[in-house]
């Protein structure tokens, strides 16, 4: 079924030079160039690596559908619901074991019987299929393939997870894919993926003392909050500037490109990234004996070799670096200079709001709870730089702060330095190594009316607890700061003089050497899809409506979930009263970046559970438009709807039933709403595809 699946997608529409793309429903005509013609981006040179099934010759670009080989593809409490469906489809081995890995990270605080079963079975599914496996306690699954090297530089790692964006510090093109693409890629070794228009982002200057990543990202989400990298991938640059700034912080920068809206950010392969890959070298000599997964690669006629992190393999991309090509092409350019960067914190509720850290400590912003815990801000340094704060000190009477590293072998390092005893000493309430909190799982939840600050990297309104709590997201020194002080507040040896402000620039480029032609036959609805649907018009106007706000995390791991327990919890963190709002074969309307957030594959199967065969919005995020394409749930874009509705109706209402009637039709790719505003209106969508069609029936 994978394989069926990826060759409908992928090849079935090839015409000479034209690549149909099911997603926008349109063919791309493009040209494929000869290697030395062929100026490709760092982004388009990893894909080419791993492109399956292409021509002699032929060089991808973005806007290709491709089909991909990864180098590694990790699955982590999700594993058991993507063994489901790879179960499901009649898939019996998987096709390379090594290729797998499986990671118990997010739901680790859970000992409940249940629980524990799932994660037992997970560990004997991986023993019969020979995948390594890294049990509860290890760590978060995106730490442990930095460390353990299924992220490396010049490659393609992907996860179920959207955080996978984070092996771009170490310059590997990791990106999110869902669970049904993890059960292909089990299957066949392969999935489909379309290469997105890649952004430039340039830093220029140098940062100032106490400035971290954490600040960047929160910066670079703040002020470029209008979807200007939405769908995008990302290729830092600027190397004086990037060499600045060191691994742990270019790994929270690239994991938070997630929340910025973007499907990867990978920086440079530099001296730096050399130096740090060098000394894991070592580190994992040390510690071979510890992880299980390599006693298969130890044997008494050869000296023990990493099999993925190892000199031979580091003198490689050392000495073939993997460079964009001079006059590369980059959809979109920007440039943010460093020295104009101040701490900053992100928040309230919102990553798309950033107030400078001066600004916000005048409001003094007292906290109930404040967390260092999850994948972007939980690495030995982080830790470090909040024990140099706290040391000495107690946390503030009423508060409670929650601390949790990235991996055992982070906590290990902690331990040994003194960082984690100082922490502990200050009054830290210490959590295993895993997501908790940051999920919104175990204890240390933010109840109604608190305020949390976290060096996490979400704070959706309901993520980390009650949706009627505040979350601010900042470094892990103001975060230590602020839980002694019981307030939002400044490290004491950070500046307190008026924070200068971000000079930045934004140039979006001219399209590229292809153009875009709508080829597609109109009479193209095959048979078993229906040539219209018709509903009344629902209508949820917020913009960035989240995966948290679809589908609160505390459901996300309880794999027996029913599809009528679905539709009652579905859009509960958005809007409580959406269930008893909604009705089967209403139409759903929501507003911009619709389903931002986790690849959380339920955000997609609760809405159409609670019987909505078709959603509308501005734009989407590309996951969120991936898992819905792969269960069935029909997509369309019509921003000139959505701007019309805005304007036609009371924006502070989180659901509208308009009494409007809509009929969508497919063939016309039209969508024609009946009395809004006293007339009949129609608007233009891209026809979809016959994949996409396919894959619906």
């Amino acid at each position: 079924m994978p394989t069926s699946l990826t060759r409908t997608i992928l090849f079935t529409t090839r015409q000479k030079h034209l690549i149909f793309n099911p997603i926008n429903r349109l063919f791309i005509n493009r040209r494929f160039y000869a290697s030395e013609e062929c100026r490709q981006n760092l982004i388009e040179k990893i894909v080419q690596k791993y492109a399956q099934d292409i021509s002699p010759g032929q060089k991808v670009k973005s806007g290709d559908f491709v089909t991909i080989q990864p180098e590694h593809v990790m699955t982590h409490d999700n594993t058991a619901a993507v063994k489901t469906k790879f179960l499901s489809i009649g898939a019996q081995k998987i096709k390379f074991p090594r290729q797998v890995v499986f990671t118990i990270d997010h739901d680790v605080q859970n000992k409940s019987e249940k629980n524990l079963a799932k994660y037992a079975s997970i560990e004997e599914f991986s023993k019969l299929h020979d995948v390594d496996f890294y049990p509860a306690g290890r760590g978060i699954g995106h730490q442990i393939l930095v460390e353990e090297g299924y992220a490396f530089p010049y490659t393609m790692t992907v996860a179920s997870d959207s955080h996978s964006n984070m092996y771009g510090g170490i310059g590997c093109l990791g990106t999110p894919i869902v669970r049904t693409d993890a059960a292909s890629i089990w299957a066949t070794g392969k999935t489909w993926w379309q290469i997105p228009p890649v952004a430039n982002v340039e830093f220029k200057g140098q940062l100032q003392d106490g400035v971290t990543g954490k600040d960047i990202i929160i910066t670079l989400c703040g002020i470029f909050n209008n979807d200007e990298v939405l769908n995008c991938a990302i290729e830092f640059t600027g190397d004086e500037s990037i060499r600045g700034i060191n691994v742990d912080d270019r790994l929270a920068i690239s994991n938070m490109t997630t929340e910025w809206g973007a499907l990867a950010g990978v920086f440079p392969v530099d001296e730096i990234t050399i130096k740090w890959l060098r000394e894991r070298v070592d580190k994992l000599e040390l510690s071979k004996f510890e992880n299980k997964n390599l006693k298969k690669f130890m044997t008494s006629d050869r000296p023990f070799e990493h099999p993925r992190i190892n000199h031979s393999r580091i003198d490689y991309i050392e000495k073939n670096p993997l460079k964009s090509s001079s006059g590369a092409y980059y959809a979109k350019h920007l440039t943010l200079d460093l020295s104009t960067v101040s701490p900053y914190i992100s928040g309230p509720n919102s990553v798309k709001v950033s107030t400078p850290l001066i600004e916000l400590e005048k409001q003094n912003i007292a906290i109930n709870k404040a967390y260092l815990v999850s994948c972007v801000n939980s690495r030995a340094g982080d830790l470090k730089a909040a024990a140099h704060v706290i040391k000495g000190k107690k946390v503030a009477d009423g508060v409670e702060f929650y601390v949790a590293a990235a991996s055992s072998e982070v906590q290990k390092d902690a331990e040994t330095s003194g960082d984690w005893q100082a922490l502990i000493n200050a009054g830290a309430k210490i959590l295993p190594a895993g997501c908790g909190p940051c999920i919104g799982l175990g204890v240390g939840l933010l109840k109604d009316g608190e305020v949390g600050i976290s060096a996490t990297n979400r704070n959706f309104k309901g993520r980390m607890g009650s949706p009627n709590a505040l979350a601010y997201l900042a470094s892990p020194a103001v975060v230590a700061a602020s839980a002694i002080a019981g307030k939002i507040a400044n490290p004491a040896y950070l500046s307190t003089s008026p924070p200068p402000t971000p000079k930045i620039t934004y140039t979006l480029n001219p399209p590229d050497e292809y153009t875009e032609d709508s080829a597609v036959d109109h009479d193209s609805v095959i048979s078993g899809f229906p040539d219209t649907i018709k509903g009344q018009l629902l209508f949820c106007p917020a913009d960035n409506l989240n995966t948290d706000g679809i589908y609160p995390g505390k459901y996300t791991y309880q794999d027996d979930i029913s599809t009528e327990t679905m539709a009652k919890v579905v859009m509960e963190n958005y809007d409580p009263k959406f269930a008893s709002i909604v009705s089967k074969g209403d139409i759903l309307v929501g507003g911009f970046n619709f389903g931002t957030g986790s690849s959380r594959e339920q955000a997609a199967t609760a809405i159409k559970a609670s019987g909505i065969p078709l959603l509308i919005a501005g734009s989407y995020s590309q996951i969120f438009k991936r898992n819905s394409i792969n269960n069935a749930l029909i997509c369309l874009e019509a921003p000139e709807l959505v701007q019309l509705l805005k304007n036609s109706y009371n924006p502070k209402e989180k659901t509208i039933r308009t009494q409007l009637d809509v009929e969508i039709k497919f063939v016309e790719g039209k969508v024609l709403v009946k009395g809004l505003n006293g007339v009949d209106n129609v608007f233009k969508v891209d026809i979809l595809g016959k994949s996409v069609q396919e894959i619906w029936i």
